[in-house]
């Protein structure tokens, strides 16, 4: 057997690593200057799939290995033994190309945190002016939301009226309506806004790639998987990939940048001997540099799951199990864009306080009209909504650990969910929450009826573990190579690893706290920012 000689491709100012949320941006942002060549990898396909860009496709492009690395996580104690899928985008775009779509910035508090923690750059105010920069909001701008970037922002294209009585019951429980989630205080209830555009899913591939692919210092491959970084000591040197089963390198000028998510960062840090000393070694790997924090802080938005059959109205789950309502849904959306084809896997949100001595809303809900048994399951064939509940600011901690040094063995992911007692608490009051919405009375022509978890389930406790079987992730993974100063950080407040020379990361992974909503729009910002602050150092 010979030694595969791989094909060296070239030298390149900046290499980014990831072609999802976060690449795609920077790959724009950092070819604008046509004297730096650049070059994006991505170990998945191109976004050319059709149910990528029909918003409803997610439920295909979700556990399709065409489309998703379809990871699983270990199993977890405080899901009662449950082991859950793990989507992440596995082609252009990313979780962009694949995700829920909805536009969320989280809350100022979430940023000003950033800073307090010592991240100099970080507080609301400091990343208002990225968001505003990408931003291209349907109603125009203004002080808060901006007009003509690359990242389009829409109203959704469909009402239900069992959603329009959720919102009022819950304006009669005390969550008061708002029209914008996205001012920096997102407490209210009311129609999410999404990434669209005309009816369509609106990517980072189609906003901030596409536009640029005929760059000419510009080279983006798709099937080419990094297998680790090459290091000259400490001091980052190039990339070692395979493209499509070819192995090839490619060496770096100027920066290396990752951005490659929450899960795939991480790991590639571990491949490459950076991480935590024992781990590598028990995995047969060198250390290059022992930065703990690596794979460490891992956190993620727990979904419970709720489930009320109802009456009196129509439901997804009607539509969907009728060929006369598939084939109206199909012409609807053929016609004029809009209609169950064209909606968010969640429609509805509401922000709230699971106990009022909370200093802002700790919950969201994302409301469907629809149900299923669990995630990926068929719609049930009788009328019902999910109102799925999540606790925004978990304390629990989790991790990703490699488990071999092969680069296409799956890290183990474990989230660690509901392994601490406040997280507990705040499970069983957001059920108490959610049946004192039902039961207000503009859902009473309904007739809701708990099915799940079911309302002979009443003490903390008895909610608290039924929250664990009924739970899923709501697909937010972040933290597990977080910015700081402190013994568990693993990049400073300017995204440069610590200890190692031209290497950033650039994704969610660097988030300290993950932030108090869906997670995809801030780490378009953290790609804004990554991009603002490798060309102010160059």
């Amino acid at each position: 057997m010979t030694d595969e000689r791989p094909e060296h491709i070239g030298s390149f100012d900046y290499i980014i690593v990831g072609a999802g949320s976060a690449g795609c941006v920077l790959a724009n942002r950092l070819s604008a200057d046509p004297m730096k060549r650049v070059l994006l990898l991505e170990a998945g396909g191109r976004d050319s799939y059709f149910w990528i860009h029909v918003p409803v496709g997610y439920l295909y492009t979700m556990n399709n290995k065409r489309t998703d690395w379809c990871f699983k996580t270990a199993p977890s104690e405080g899901l009662n033994g449950r082991a859950l899928a793990y989507p992440r985008g596995r082609v252009l775009g990313g979780c962009s190309s694949i995700n829920g779509m909805i536009y969320m910035r989280g809350q100022a508090r979430d940023y000003d945190q950033w800073r307090q923690l010592g991240n100099v750059g970080w507080g609301w105010d400091d990343v208002l002016p990225l968001f505003r920069k990408s931003e291209d909001h349907y109603k125009g701008g203004d002080d808060l939301h901006g007009s003509g970037g690359e990242w389009h922002v829409d109203s959704q294209r469909l009402s239900w009226p069992i959603l329009d009585a959720f919102r009022d019951a819950a304006i009669e429980v005390g969550i008061p309506l708002t029209d914008d989630f996205n001012r920096g205080d997102n407490e209210g209830v009311g129609y999410f806004e999404v990434n669209q555009k005309g009816g369509w899913r609106w990517s980072t591939a189609n906003a901030f790639l596409h536009p640029v692919a005929d760059r000419r210092n510009l080279t983006v491959l798709t099937h080419a998987q990094t297998d680790g970084l090459i290091m000259d000591g400490r001091r980052a040197k190039g990339v070692a990939f395979r493209q499509n089963g070819q192995a090839k390198t490619a060496s770096v000028l100027g920066e290396l940048i990752l951005a490659t998510g929450a899960i795939g960062s991480p790991h590639l840090l571990q491949l490459s001997g950076i991480g935590p000393g024992a781990l590598l070694q028990d995995n047969g790997i060198d250390v290059v540099h022992d930065l703990p924090g690596v794979g460490e802080n891992l956190q993620d938005h727990l979904q419970i799951r709720t489930v009320y059959k109802v009456e009196n109205t129509v439901t997804l789950n009607q539509k969907a199990n009728s060929l006369i309502g598939k084939a109206g849904m199909a012409l609807e959306y053929a016609l004029r864009r809009t209609g169950p084809l064209s909606m968010a896997p969640s429609q509805l949100g509401a922000f709230a306080k699971s106990d009022p001595s909370m200093e802002t809303a700790n919950l969201e809900y994302h409301v469907q009209p629809l149900s299923t048994d669990k995630l990926g399951d068929p719609l049930h064939k009788f009328p019902a909504i999910t109102a799925s509940v999540c606790n925004l600011r978990p304390a629990s901690r989790g991790y990703v650990r490699m488990t071999s040094p092969t680069p296409t063995d799956a890290p183990e992911i474990q989230p660690n969910y509901l392994a601490e007692p406040v997280d507990r608490q705040v499970a069983a009051d957001a059920i108490k929450l959610t049946r004192r919405i039902l039961a207000a009375s503009p859902m009473q022509p309904f007739r809701p009826s708990e099915m799940l978890p079911g309302p002979e389930i009443q003490s903390d406790e008895q909610l608290a573990k039924a929250a664990g079987d009924i739970a899923s992730t709501i697909f937010h993974p972040v933290g597990t190579c977080k910015m700081g100063h402190d013994e568990r950080a693993v990049v400073d407040d300017r995204l440069r690893v610590h200890g190692i020379e031209r290497l950033r990361v650039a994704d969610a992974s660097i988030m300290p706290t993950i932030t108090s909503g869906n997670t995809n729009s801030p780490t378009i910002m953290i790609a804004e920012k990554a991009a603002e602050m490798i060309v102010a150092d160059a």
